[in-house]
């Protein structure tokens, strides 16, 4: 109608939308779009506009145009007035407007088509208006709703309609098309086609498409292709159809498991998985259908259920792949990939139990005990998998919340393994009693098992057979990973809550108290022959402690007073102390935690002190035994006990335990510290040597990285909690780059700690790092450093990454910077040159090493470290240029750019107070001017005169070198005035007076932005400086302060 705009802007009188892209973006339902009724012309021009409007076009089609043009001159027309880079897709925009415009549309189309099924779609004419409008898209969707209709009549009509659009569209669009997306989008339109209408679409000559698409270049289609065929393949009664497509394209399909999109070959290993289980449902149904028609096939069939039966040999081949595969350590990655398709496999726990107890038949393959060891591994890994209900770790984001369904298949497949095992387990311990690997995992399945099943299902006599079991293993075996096992599932079966915790309570009495007396006999007999006591004596004694450690880590054996039979054997000299070391520890721990769960006397803290005070001794010997082993249970027991006692132990309201409260002295923290260098801070050569010569594998350079790794995390944690002097990280800092690769990131959060302590001493521990590193240098290499040499480059590089760690905001770093100069100026001036006043200091090159933490100083505080430094400085000295004086040189420059500037604008703003704020105040303050401020302007100027001399005329440099000796002698005469003039400034406004300049002149600053660029661009915003001046107290950088005080600043904060 004339005067209504079509493309979605004009409303009615009410405010209500008059378009059909208008209703359709605000959700109104297709259902209630009404039906206009008006010439058919009309109708169909509002629907191509419509179309037009949600593929982003901003004309429209106008009744002449409609009337008078081709359609493919209304296309022309239409794809000149599209703006391809605007973006504006309606249905493609984010958003929760366009979210719900998508899914109107959609149901806007299906009403469409379910209404005009009987009327216009088979009007030919129309019809082919209407589409050659639309977009690609529009015309994919438009196919699923016709699919839907599923009509009978003019059945012939809708499959041209369909075909015409398929080949006019899909046919270029599906590989083609420069957009993954639109080929994604062609390839799930199919899959819906070919899975609602098959008889039509689901033959070889669509499903050649979806099989090309699989080598698409791009990871996002393969995935939909393969997301698509599992639809298809999920549904039985499609499978036969899709038996050529199988033949065809499986080799392609097979080799995607190893995309280079981890994504698409997961998909991949699914759908293998689902076509193999069709296959193999497929032949189950025809062995059926054969035993049902022959009797006696069926009887000899039923035979043969358990290890004979399918999943009998389906865990064979299991076991096979597994080793083959050499994923000997990864069994529950196996069963968690294989959880989803084979849980029937993998819970058939009674097949799998039969096939380690049966004996084999004649002619059957026997498992070797390599095989038996695997199968017990994914027998544990699948009863964990299943009584657990969560993957791996490493697979998934954690534990998430399980629904009901599948909290009850937990429940149903506990009970399960439970009821099974129960009867079974006894029996496979008995078994592999003497395999010390297939019983540490046997003795896994308890810890599974709901317990309750042993007194409701009455199976007592199951338990005592497991105790019993479990007794014998105790005393047969002696690995570290037997006894821990057997003494967790000892834990986990001693519950209080649990019915059968007497029973169990008993046996387990009964078992320590007989170790405990057999390792007490042992002890007596091994000290009372002293040094003529044999192996078998010692063997007797480990063996017997080694089983009580394992036990003493998950129960309470305190009772038993194992600590002081253990001291006797630390006392006595005996070489292999670390099991004894360690039942001492876990005996502290448990009377530790006695006292902090009770309400204990003095006279139990007063013991308990004396305890872990002789035990710390012991240790602290223990720290020089040829023992190496032993060296390093001590080292670690000695930082796990002062963690442990430390002054966080009263922390929660525990003050009470103040006497329990340990502080290492000086010699302890210096042995600790020793012990770091000497085992963590190694070559991998020295390491090797040190093994018999034997060069190490792969593995055992792992573990012993690993153990070196623990040592350095325990010792820092001690720095870090403030246990430990945060001096001695120094010895630790200075190797974060020769040994980056191996404890790069526990020496850096152990930084990062520390500066969170105090900032300011972690900067003090940083510059005494780099000091010790130039100590070693200058042994090594003698006063005179090369200073291109790599050792060198070396020490600027650790002193760069240091600098690097402060970060961006100087304001929070500024007394810590200042202070990390202050120390390495005075470590470059300590000791003068012993041969002649005039040379330099033995240690002037390490200012080289100062300048990479110039860049973190602020621009006022440069000025304030330079009057530092010339303290250190005589007129001789400033005078040299000889190559020795450069590290000076490089200094001083660091400080005066950037630094200079500020000088001057301090000055000239002191002189002139033009560009101060506070001449708003009061202009008469612009022209005070004092000697002291004169002086200082005059300096300034002569010193930038100075450099850029030197930078643009080299052959006048003696010149400008005059000039330079006679502005530092002005200096030292006027600076007793200088110092209160700026002392004076800093009082009296708090605020920087740079900042006054560079707010209240923007001329001025473009000059300074001229001369010098490259300071310019690291100014703090004025925000920044007002949050600075907020923090710092005003005599901070007094520089009269600093030169009175002859160690240095006179500040607080040193």
């Amino acid at each position: 109608p004339p005067g209504r705009r079509v493309n979605g802007a004009q409303r009615n009188g009410g405010g209500n939308p008059v378009t059909l892209f208008e209703m359709v973006k605000q959700g109104k339902s297709a259902m209630q779009v009404q039906h206009r009724d008006m010439e058919i012309n009309f109708a169909l021009l509002d629907l191509i506009n419509f179309f037009i409007c949600c593929s982003g076009c901003k004309g429209a089609v106008r009744i002449e145009m409609f009337r008078n043009m081709q359609n493919v001159e209304i296309i022309r027309k239409m794809t000149e007035e599209f703006d391809e880079d605007s973006g504006d897709y309606p249905l493609t925009i984010s958003g929760p407007l366009w979210n719900k415009f998508r899914y109107s549309y959609c149901e806007f189309i299906a009403v469409l088509i379910r209404q005009c099924q009987y009327s216009i779609i088979y009007d030919e004419l129309h019809c082919n208006r209407l589409y050659s409008n639309r977009s690609n898209c529009n015309r994919l969707i438009i196919i699923r709703c016709y699919i839907c209709l599923q009509l009978q009549e003019n059945q012939d009509e809708i499959e041209n309609m369909m075909n015409s659009i398929f080949k006019g569209i899909f046919v270029h669009r599906y590989r083609l098309d420069a957009i993954a997306e639109i080929r994604a989008i062609c390839i799930e339109e199919i899959r819906v086609w070919m899975q609602i209408y098959s008889d039509a679409f689901l033959n070889d000559s669509y499903l050649k498409y979806v099989g090309w698409t699989l080598h698409d270049r791009q990871g996002e289609v393969r995935l939909k292709c393969l997301k698509a065929l599992q639809n298809l393949y999920s549904h039985r009664e499609l499978f036969q159809k899709l038996e050529l497509f199988t033949n065809r394209f499986k080799d392609r399909i097979v080799s995607m498991t190893l995309d280079k999109e981890y994504d698409v070959a997961v998909e991949a290993v699914r759908l293998i998985i689902l076509v193999l289980h069709n296959v193999k449902k497929a032949l189950f149904k025809y062995l059926r259908h054969i035993c049902h028609s022959h009797k006696t096939a069926e009887e000899a069939l039923a035979k043969h259920r358990g290890r004979s039966s399918p999943n009998g040999n389906l865990i064979r081949m299991l076991v096979l792949f597994f080793l083959e595969s050499e994923l000997h350590e990864h069994a529950a990655y196996l069963v968690d990939s294989l959880w989803d398709s084979s849980q029937d496999l993998l819970k058939d726990w009674e097949c799998m139990t039969e096939v380690l107890l049966e004996e084999p038949v004649q002619g059957e393959e026997v498992l070797s005990e390599r095989q038996e060891s695997a199968l017990i591994e994914l027998i544990v890994c699948s009863i964990r998998q299943a009584a657990e209900a969560h993957p791996p770790v490493g697979r998934g984001t954690g534990k998430r919340v399980l629904t009901a369904k599948e909290r009850k298949t937990q429940t149903d497949d506990r009970n399960k393994l439970t009821e099974h095992f129960i009867m079974s387990l006894p029996t496979l311990l008995s078994k592999y009693q003497a395999d010390s690997e297939k019983v540490a995992n046997l003795l896994q399945i308890p810890q599974y098992f709901n317990l309750d099943i042993y007194s409701t299902g009455r199976m007592e006599k199951h338990l005592d057979a497991l105790l019993k079991q479990m007794r014998l293993v105790v005393e047969k075996h002696t690995e570290l990973e037997v006894l821990e096992t057997c003494s967790k599932t000892f834990s986990i079966l001693c519950s209080e809550e649990l019915s059968i915790m007497n029973r169990v309570d008993i046996a387990w009495s009964q078992l320590i108290d007989e170790l405990t007396d057999r390792f007490s006999h042992a002890v007596e007999e091994l000290l009372q022959e002293g040094d003529e006591a044999d192996d078998d004596d010692i063997y007797s004694v480990l063996s017997s402690l080694k089983r009580l450690t394992a036990f003493h880590n998950a129960h309470d054996l305190t009772s038993w007073d194992l600590f002081g039979t253990c001291y006797r054997l630390l006392r006595a000299g005996i070489e292999r102390k670390v099991q004894a070391l360690q039942c001492s520890h876990y005996s502290i721990m448990w009377q530790l935690v006695k006292i902090t769960e009770g309400s204990p006397s003095k006279d139990d803290l007063i013991a308990l002190r004396r305890v872990v005070k002789s035990f710390l001794a012991v240790c602290q010997q223990c720290l020089s035994n040829v023992n190496t082993p032993v060296k390093e249970q001590a080292f670690m027991l000695l930082c796990d006990l002062l963690m442990i006692f430390s002054h966080q132990l009263m922390a929660g309201g525990r003050e009470g335990l103040q006497p329990l409260v340990f502080h290492p002295d000086s010699v302890l923290q210096n042995e600790l510290l020793n012990f770091v260098l000497d085992h963590v801070f190694i070559e991998q050569d020295e390491e090797n040597q040190s093994v018999d010569g034997d060069e190490e594998d792969e593995a055992n350079k792992i573990e012993a990285l690993h153990k070196r790794r623990n040592l350095l995390a325990a010792f820092s944690k001690l720095i870090i909690y403030d246990i430990v002097d945060m001096s001695a990280a120094a010895d630790i800092f200075k190797h974060y780059m020769k040994y980056y690769n191996d404890y790069g990131d526990i020496i850096k959060e152990t930084l990062s700690k520390t500066r969170q302590m105090d900032k300011i001493l972690c900067a003090k521990t940083l510059i005494l790092s780099l000091q010790q590193l130039f100590n070693e240098l200058i042994q090594d290499q003698g006063p005179n450093l090369d200073r291109t040499s790599a050792h060198v480059s070396g020490l600027k590089e650790l002193a760069r990454r240091f600098a690097l760690t402060f970060g961006l905001d100087q304001i929070k770093t500024r007394e810590a910077v200042a202070t990390l100069h202050k120390d390495g100026i005075e470590f470059a001036f300590r000791f003068p040159n012993p041969k002649r006043p005039d040379c330099p200091p033995p240690n002037l090159a390490f200012l080289e090493v100062l300048c990479e933490f110039s860049s973190k100083l602020l621009r006022q505080d440069k000025k304030t470290v330079h009057s530092y430094l010339e303290k250190f400085l005589t007129e001789q000295m400033c005078e040299r240029r000889d190559d020795v004086w450069l590290p000076l040189i490089s200094y001083r420059n660091s400080l005066l750019t950037g630094g200079d500037d500020d000088h001057g604008s301090i000055t000239s703003s002191s002189s002139s107070k033009t560009g101060s704020i506070r001449s708003r105040k009061s202009c008469a303050a612009h022209r005070k001017h004092t000697e002291g401020e004169e002086d200082e302007l005059c300096l300034s100027r002569l010193n930038d005169l100075g450099k850029i001399a030197e930078m643009l005329w080299p052959q006048k440099l003696e010149d400008v070198n005059r000039k330079e000796r006679t502005a530092v002698s002005y200096m030292k005469a006027r600076s007793g005035g200088v110092r209160e003039t700026v002392r004076g400034l800093m009082e009296d406004d708090a605020e920087p007076i740079f900042e006054d300049v560079m707010m209240s002149s923007r001329g001025q600053l473009e000059d300074m932005n001229e001369e010098f660029e490259d300071t310019m661009v690291i100014d703090l915003p004025p925000s920044c400086n007002r949050r600075e001046r907020a923090e710092l107290r005003p005599n901070f950088f007094d520089s009269a302060a600093m030169m009175e005080d002859e160690s240095g600043f006179s500040m607080p904060m040193f």
